[in-house]
């Protein structure tokens, strides 16, 4: 997912991964197969995006972290500590930790 929400696509990969499909304006599902009974009602699809929505939000902690800590040069850090008995790493960890609790 690219985008700070969940759309009608993937709510329908979620929940269908049988039935040949196509969405348009992330509205307008145009189904390829004729079994009607393997379609997910509108009330699914809209339940299946509040669910992965609410999945997505309660991961921004974590996205928030994996930024930072991909801005650390975690190697060198890691290095510099074991040569001068230092604790420069374990502390920018737990400052990001401390920055970005889990909820």
């Amino acid at each position: 997912m690219i985008t700070d929400t969940v759309s009608v696509t993937d709510a329908l990969y979620s929940l269908d991964k049988v039935s040949n499909w196509s969405v348009r304006n992330d509205t307008e599902i145009h189904w390829s197969e004729s079994n009607e009974a393997s379609q997910p009602t509108d009330a699914e699809i809209t339940a299946e995006i509040n669910r992965l929505q609410a999945i997505y939000d309660a991961q921004e902690y974590a996205r928030k972290r994996k930024a930072k800590y991909d801005a650390l040069n975690q190697f060198e850090l890691i290095s510099d500590d074991a040569i001068n008995g230092t604790t420069t790493h374990k502390d920018a960890i737990l400052a990001i930790k401390a920055e970005f609790p889990k909820p």
